[in-house]
This record gives structure tokens, sequence and C-alpha cells, in this order.
């Protein structure tokens, strides 16, 4: 019987290939024990993993281990993948606070293993119906530094709750009440604050700091949390069980309605009750394409995520990926050349299908994608500044997370949600305990004007009431021959898409576990800045071939933070990315 945790062979033995990583050589102690009288959730750390988990009847990957406890818990009670992927939303909510929300919004892609229906559901954040093309700029038309990040113009109308609830009422098994249990009782009794989360706060101490709701839970006394002390989070445990008891309506009508409303009218912000009660979560058909006989399927607009990863795959099956290997200077300048194309398709074509006519089939046809590789040199790097949008026939946050979720029935959930920025806004709605997001940044707040991503949008991504902010979340499901083979997504902001791409071909082209191939080192290119990102790993050999092809390189920071499951006759496997310590696979 294979256990939970049992190294996969023969693949598994290419891991030593990897270890040489500083990112996985990062992972912490175990965190101090408090002393505490009160219950606390312990945090263990003893069994950190460099190798796939395998599991026979289902499986959960997140950047959290107790949020991961807490969606196999429910598929162990009987509950499917969206039964649990539910649980799992609202536990991050607690556990991972600078991430997991319902003070943010995201997406979820569905399997539904019964109907064998592809669902792409979007509960991205809109703005305020209030809200206008020009609001952050001053009387000279100048973006008003901080406004679209750190204050109450900032936030978007939440769609988590309305997402979450909607996936279960239509595709789930269990009650609301039982999924949102352990999340309630993690926030009443508390959980132990790790070494990554302490860091995370102190990070964000001036932005949390300033509002007195966010100094009471994450402060103690003039400074952050640190790590071993207890995150008690007693209002938002009352805002879980209102919901629980509710449902959706208790966040957009009822009491933490009025509190969220109430707090934008304290500070000069426009989100209305109205603005509340009439968001709606849509059901959308997913982006779908072809890879090398695999079939591919992502979100559609207003993420960009799905168009262009189809689109690059389009570019990329015309050349011999396998044989150039992994990470090569051949393949990396082919990746990063690809890259460019599709970002700089972005910046013109991408935005909220319900306000702007995205021209999606012409961005993924194949046609388009013969066009583009022919303005691709294997010798030479094209400038950004050479590159423009391309003539189509008749077109995010480091602080996001992903998590999968797949069941013994054949059901998978991929589902990525947000806040934007490192506590989204910093702002806690007063007596709710819930963190706002900073979503309205996501917008082209100016033509031409970067977002704290450095990405550049025009006319179809501008500021418009009611609108959804074009997003880079990449919730990705691969089949093969009909079936569910590769769950994968990853926060990042506009490294998103580019992580996600390159799990997929690690994958498929260069025939990498779901470990390996997420400990393989990362490339990013979204063509503007001009510049390669690489993550350390990349050998100083094939950085000098690729400064002589023109690219500019630039070591970076770790990229991604992956969450996948791969399905296969006997089970499944799965690895959560060790770029975030504190994540963990758990199947059974």
């Amino acid at each position: 019987m294979i256990k939970t945790g049992e190294p996969a062979l023969p693949k598994s033995m290419r891991i030593c290939l990897y270890l040489a990583l500083p990112l996985c050589l990062s992972l912490p102690a175990n965190a101090s024990q408090a002393q505490s009288a009160a219950p606390v959730i312990k945090y263990d750390t003893s069994d950190n993993i460099i190798y796939p988990v395998q599991a026979r009847h289902g499986m959960v990957a997140t950047e959290q281990r107790l949020a991961s406890q807490v969606g196999l818990d429910i598929l162990k009670r009987g509950g499917n993948a969206v039964d649990a992927s539910v649980a799992v939303g609202f536990a991050l909510a607690v556990v991972l606070p600078n991430a997991g929300n319902i003070g943010g919004g995201g997406f979820m892609m569905i399997h539904d293993a019964r109907s064998g229906k592809d669902v792409a559901l979007d509960f991205r954040e809109m703005a305020p119906s209030s809200a206008s093309r020009d609001m952050y700029l001053d009387s000279a038309g100048k973006v008003i530094p901080r406004r679209s990040t750190f204050s109450h113009l900032a936030v978007g109308v939440p769609g988590t709750v309305a997402g979450l609830t909607q996936a279960l009422s239509k595709y789930g098994s269990m009650t609301l009440k039982d999924l949102l249990a352990p999340a309630i009782k993690l926030a009443e009794q508390g959980f132990e604050v790790t070494p990554h989360l302490a860091g995370m706060l102190d990070a964000s101490r001036d932005h949390l700091g300033k509002w007195p709701a966010s100094r009471a839970i994450f402060f103690k006394g003039d400074r952050p949390l640190l790590a071993g002390e207890i995150l008690v989070q007693k209002d938002l445990a009352k805002s879980l069980r209102l919901i629980a008891q509710q449902g959706p309506s208790a966040f957009y009508e009822g009491a933490i309605a009025q509190k969220i409303v109430a707090e934008m009218a304290a500070h000069q912000g426009i989100m209305s009750s109205a603005d509340l009660k009439n968001y709606k979560a849509i059901e959308r058909e997913p982006v779908k394409g072809t890879y090398r006989g695999y079939q591919v399927m992502s979100m559609p607009p207003p993420s960009s995520g799905g168009v262009h990863i189809i689109q690059m795959l389009n570019m990329l099956e015309t050349y011999p990926v396998r044989q150039q290997g992994v990470n090569s200077a051949q393949n990396i300048h082919l990746m990063a050349e690809v890259m460019k194309l599709a970002y700089a398709d972005r910046s013109e074509y991408l935005g909220d299908p319900d306000f702007y006519k995205v021209p999606v089939k012409a961005l993924t046809s194949r046609a388009y994608a013969t066009e583009l590789v022919t303005k691709i040199d294997p010798d030479h790097a094209t400038p950004s500044s050479q590159i423009k949008p391309g003539k189509l026939q008749a077109y995010e946050s480091d602080q996001t997370t992903h998590y999968s979720v797949a069941d013994k029935h054949g059901n998978v959930v991929a589902t990525t949600y947000t806040l934007n920025l490192l506590f989204g806004s910093g702002i806690v709605a007063a007596g709710t305990g819930i963190t706002l997001n900073n979503e309205m940044d996501d917008f082209s707040v100016k033509a031409g004007a970067p977002n704290a991503f450095g990405l550049i949008g025009g006319a179809a991504n501008a500021v418009a009431a009611n609108k959804r902010p074009l997003s880079s979340m990449s919730p990705t499901i691969v089949l093969k021959d009909g079936k569910p083979f590769l769950v994968t997504g990853s926060p990042g902001g506009s490294r998103i898409i580019t992580t996600t791409l390159q799990m997929i071909l690690n994958v498929i082209d260069h025939d990498m576990n779901v470990a390996e191939a997420t400990l393989s080192p990362r490339i990013h290119h979204q063509w503007e800045p001009d510049q390669l990102r690489l993550e350390k790993g990349i050998s100083i050999d094939t950085q000098n071939i690729l400064a002589q092809k023109g690219q500019q390189i630039r070591v970076s920071r770790p990229m991604g933070r992956t969450q996948t499951i791969q399905i296969n006759a006997d089970g499944f496997e799965g690895f959560s990315d060790p770029r975030n310590p504190d994540g963990k696979t758990l199947g059974f």
C-alpha cells in the first residue's frame, strides 16, 4: 500500500539535481512553542519533504498546512473536491491572512466528474458603482501615490464569499455550516504564527499599523506578532459564524455588509450597500487549448492567464522543447521571446469581457501563433521597444494564493484568490475582522502607467463603475484523454502566468514529476520592463550565452509558489512549493 509522503520512483531520484537551489534550503526550524492556557492549534514543521506526496483516495495542496488538513478532513468525511475547496478557502482566510481572504476575490476552475462539465467560476472583485476612470489622478492628470493601493478608495467589492458559496450550492454535497466550522475554530482558538507569516507581518507593519482595527489583530503592543506567538481573530470568527448561519446574505446584505459600508463612509470610501448587495459571481466558459495531445483549460477574461498560457503553448508547440533541454540557454531564450509577445498583447487586448470585446479566439488561434513565431530570432533577443501588440484578425500579486484539490470520484478544483498586495489595503473593516483588498490597483489607473507589478495597461482595463479589473491569476486543469491529469496554479502577480506555463512544460515536455517540476529554477519576462528575470540556480555559463543573445538579465528573488496535483492510474502525486515553507500537500 502506498503511504502519504512515500517517494515516487524512479523520477524522484533526480530531485537531488535541484537541491542546490537556495530556495529549497531555506525551510525553517520548528516554530517556538508559545505558552498559553487557551487551546491552541499547533503548527508542525517536522515533516518537510522534497519528493511528491502520494495517495490513492484524495489530495489537497495549499500554502498553509493547517488549511490543507482542513481540506483533507473534509475528503475523509466523504466530501467531494468542491466541498474541500470551499472549506480550504475559508480556512485560508484565517491562517494565511496576507493572501487568503473573504475580503478579496478570485477564480475557481472545476472539473465536475458527474457531468464531465468544466467550469470557470469568476468571483473577481468589482469596482464600486461610483468609480470613475480618473479617480486616482490629480488635477494635473498625474497618479496620486498610494491612493489605488493603501486607501479606502483602493478596495473593490469582495467576491470570495459569493464565489465559494455558489460553488458549494451547485457542485458541492455538504452544508456550509459544516464546511465553515474548521475556519471558525481556527479563528476563535488561535494558531501559532509561523516564521514565514511573522516575516510578512513585519514587512507590512506600516500599512497594517496605520489602522486601529488592523493593529488590534496583528500587533502586540507597538510591533507585529512574532513567530511562535498566537494569532487569535475573534471578530473574524463572529463574521464566519454569521455566514455559516445566514449564508452569503450575511456578508452582502446583513450585519457584515453594514460594517463594511460604515468603514468606507468613515474614510471617504465609495463602496455602498447597493454595491455589496448587487455583487454576483459569474460562471464562464474556460479558455481551452491543446498541447502535444493534452487538453489545457484555464481562466478566461477578466483573467489574462488562460488566454496567454494557451497563446504561449501554441507558439512553443512549434519548437522541439524537449530536445532543447530544461533551462538550457536555447530553451530560456525561446521562452523569453514567447513571453514578450504574449505580454505585449496583454497590455492592449485584455480586460473585463462585460465591458470590452476581448478577442479570445484570435489570441488563442494556432494561425496567430504561427504568425507570431516568425518574429522570433533564435540567436538574438528582440528589444521590447520593437515589440508592439499584434495585429489581430476579426484580443497580478505576490500576495495571492493558490490551492488544488482532487477526489477519488474524478472531481478536481483549482482555485486562485487574492487580496492583491501583502495584506491587501491593510485595512480591516472595524468589527468584522475582515482584511480588505486593494484590487483597484489592478486596473490601468492611467493609460501607459505601470501598476504595482510593473504591468502596463490601456483602455481595455481602464477603471469603470461595476467593472472587474484584469488579473494574471491562472488556475489551470490539464486533461489527458478527457480525464484530469494535472491541477496547478500559483500566486506571484505578473509572474503567475509564466510560472504556471513552466509547470506544464516541465511535466509534459521534460517528463518531470511534480516535485521536480516545482523545484526547477524559473524564468520570467513580461515585455516591459525589458528584463529577463532568472531565479538562482541557472548556471553562469547559460547566463553568459543569454547575455550574448542580447537578453537583459536580472537575477530575481524566488518566483511563484505552486500547489500541484498530478492524477495517475493508481492515484495522486502532489507537491507544495517550498518557496513558501508553510505549504503542505496531504493525501490519503
